[in-house]
């Protein structure tokens, strides 16, 4: 019941004059969610393996107040997690079954965990692969790219360091010859590969690299630039082609073989992130190409700030939204809003996401996994209190959609019980 009197005690402060239904607070809090995105640690030390392009090393920017140092969130949430035993002696004494334990004091039954790897205490069925496949969009000499700022170069480094990995495990040192022999020996093979190792999704973080605007490029036109780019050095524009070329025929193969696309949709980390860049409503000739209509596509973070464009862009059929990031960067007020207009719209397309990750020594992904599920958690139960008190929908109905939002949709759209 711990879970429950901290959700009611913050329930006026949450909510300005409104009140969450002690009723509808009840049962979302019984509800065990699936986290549709996360970045779980490993409990041994060293362990890296949690981004391909890992964020804490950037340089300052401005940080929501949320996410700050010093935030006395984070000191709650450890005290909730961990009481007075340090974190340290939680993983001793728990060794491999920590990050499942750490599930547990969450509420979360199934966790998909965006990594270059899972490993020892991230198995299935509580943690769920979704692997890294932005290094295939950049075969070519990624200098020119790298040099737009400093957060660019790091990543790039990143991406080529990986790129130069998923090589290797095809038989490669460097890129082949040709389109063609890259497209099956490295691209489709290192699909086929991760869907071998348990992926259920593939991930991209293209945000944080370029636009999201993947254009239908013809093949002859991708040929070409890769023919020239083997030889030398090309411009930025005709580079897109190319890789909006490979976006389109990973996200292709990615529906072939039942793997759900995810796409960091939403402000980022950096003070150089390009938001117009990563419009949602770039990505609708994307969802509109009728060879991509077998692939599930999930646009992690809902967009925020644009979150209007998401709620269009769930018509589309084969589209869905988590709302990962947002309850760690917004206040439950602000979450609610959104969370209302997406379940007066399209509730059936709605992902529950903590984006769980290690920011911090102050915030880990336990720290900030807990902070996000909280703060949904008042967050839905506001939106949906709200909904009642307006005669929208029946107090049955509210704890139907909290049903939806927090596991049924995830069990639905990854096969799941």
């Amino acid at each position: 019941m711990k879970l429950l009197s901290w959700l009611l005690m913050l329930a006026p402060f949450a909510g300005a004059q409104i009140q969450i239904d002690p009723v509808i607070a009840a049962q979302i809090a019984k509800i065990k969610a699936i986290d549709n995105h996360a970045h779980p640690v490993l409990p041994v030390s060293g362990d890296t393996g949690y981004d391909a392009l890992p964020v804490e090393h950037m340089d300052p920017y401005t940080e929501p107040v949320r996410t700050r140092a010093g935030s006395p969130l984070a000191a709650e949430a450890s005290h909730q997690l961990f009481g007075n035993t340090p974190r340290p002696d939680w993983i001793a004494q728990k060794r491999d079954g920590y990050p499942n334990w750490v599930l547990d004091q969450l509420g979360i039954e199934t966790m998909l965990a965006n990594r270059v790897t899972l490993g020892p205490g991230l198995a299935p069925p509580r943690f769920l692969w979704v692997p890294y496949e932005d290094p295939l969009l950049f075969p070519l000499n990624n200098r020119g790219l790298a040099s737009k700022n400093s957060d660019r170069k790091a990543f790039f480094s990143d991406e080529d360091n990986l790129l130069q990995r998923y090589l290797k495990e095809c038989g490669y040192s460097k890129p082949p010859a040709s389109l063609d022999e890259y497209l099956q020996k490295v691209v489709d093979a290192t699909l086929d590969r991760h869907k071998s190792g348990g992926a259920v999704a593939v991930k991209f973080e293209a945000a944080y690299l370029r636009s999201l605007q993947f254009d239908d490029v013809p093949r002859s036109e991708a040929d070409a630039v890769y023919r020239r780019g083997r030889a030398g050095a090309i411009p930025d524009a005709d580079y897109k082609k190319l890789q909006d070329y490979i976006f389109r025929r990973i996200a292709a193969d990615a529906g072939r073989l039942g793997m759900a696309v995810h796409l960091h949709v939403a402000w980022g980390a950096g003070g150089y992130f390009d938001i117009t860049g990563t419009n949602p409503l770039l990505l609708e000739s994307v969802f509109n190409d009728p060879r991509l209509h077998t692939t599930n596509f999930v646009m992690l973070h809902g967009g925020w700030p644009f979150t209007r464009e998401i709620t269009a862009l769930l018509t589309k059929p084969n589209v869905y939204a988590d709302f990962s990031a947002q309850t760690l960067m917004n206040y439950p007020r602000a979450a609610s809003q959104v969370l209302r207009e997406w379940m007066e719209f399209a509730p059936e397309k709605i992902l529950f996401g903590t984006d769980a990750y290690p920011y911090s020594e102050e915030s880990g992904w336990e720290q900030s996994g807990w902070i996000a599920i909280e703060t949904t958690r008042q967050a839905l139960g506001l939106a949906l209190t709200e909904m009642v008190g307006d005669g929208e929908i029946t107090r049955d109905r509210a704890i139907e959609l909290a049903h939806l939002v927090l596991h049924d949709n995830a069990a639905k759209l990854y096969g799941l019980k």
